[in-house]
């Protein structure tokens, strides 16, 4: 028998028998891998268009891009101008200015029912179903709903209803068009799963922002937990007339509670408010750019 021969048979030897180990070995990889990833994938860091002065404004990208962004939450618009970024020429005028600045449009935002009470008014439905169809041309995959002022939720079991029983009505074509519907209100994490529930849609999330939570009288890092990683879908990093880092949020409390659910949600986080009065907007939002790097993404 010659050399080459015997080489061959000695080989197929040795794989038949590491082949017994082989699928530990690939388990014990694939685990570590998993984790290792888990805990070093960093998220992207964007901002509100309106806390950078250009609310529903293309001229958002080239703050955003000075300031040294990932990307930019565009706000739909309002009645005004009849929530124009619904028009398929301004979409691609976006998308156009998203590709020449390389800032990405993160997600969209429904500001205006702040303004319009979403749980009555007749319009609400048209708007969220458009707002589906530009997030799926913008290649978005969310839409912050704004559950303040006009809409707020609290103590009133009649709006809530009808939220529900519009958002009902919304969900199967969020889900048809991959698309996350985000929660932003003054509720706690009970009510908000109460109404996650109700609707019965796994595209129907929460919208967090922990200087909201914080202003309604919760504990925003448990209030957080509570939710769990998987009910959340997109984070505003907001402090009122400061810096991050120098208001009341507890930034390294939620720090701790973002890392220690393995929250990705779709990976980014918005930059909101979150600048003292008459403060540099560059000079500002670089701070809070830096900071929330600095926490989250070592």
């Amino acid at each position: 028998m010659n050399a080459s021969i015997i080489n061959a048979m000695l080989t197929r030897r040795l794989l038949l028998k590491n082949s017994i180990f082989l699928p530990l070995l690939l388990q014990k990889n694939t685990r570590r891998d998993f984790l290792s990833g888990l805990y070093n994938r960093k998220f992207k860091i964007g901002a509100c268009d309106w806390s950078i002065g250009k609310g529903s404004d293309i001229g958002a990208f080239k703050v955003a891009k000075e300031i040294g962004l990932d990307g930019i939450m565009v706000d739909m618009g309002g009645v005004e101008n009849n929530l124009h970024i619904r028009q398929n020429e301004l979409q691609q005028a976006y998308l156009a200015e998203s590709k020449n600045t390389d800032i990405a449009i993160s997600s969209l935002a429904l500001g205006l029912f702040n303004q319009i009470p979403f749980h009555s008014d007749p319009r609400t439905e048209e708007w969220i179903s458009d707002t589906i169809d530009a997030a799926k041309n913008l290649n978005v995959k969310v839409i912050l709903l704004a559950f303040f002022n006009a809409s707020d939720l609290r103590n009133d079991e009649g709006r809530k209803k009808s939220a529900i029983n519009i958002l009902k009505k919304l969900a199967p074509k969020a889900e048809a068009k991959g698309i996350i519907l985000g929660i932003e209100s003054y509720l706690n994490a009970e009510e908000h799963l109460d109404i996650m529930n109700k609707v019965g849609s796994k595209n129907l999330k929460v919208y967090f922002d922990f200087r909201n939570t914080a202003d309604a009288g919760f504990n925003t890092a448990e209030e957080f937990r509570k939710l769990g990683k998987d009910r959340v879908c997109e984070l505003h990093m907001k402090e009122n007339g400061f810096l991050l880092g120098e208001g009341t949020v507890d930034w390294k409390s939620v720090s701790a509670a973002v890392h220690d659910t393995g929250y990705i949600g779709d990976g980014w986080m918005q930059i909101e408010g979150a600048m003292p009065e008459n403060g540099d907007l560059i000079k500002s939002y670089r701070h809070n750019l830096a900071y929330l790097k600095n926490l989250f993404n070592k």
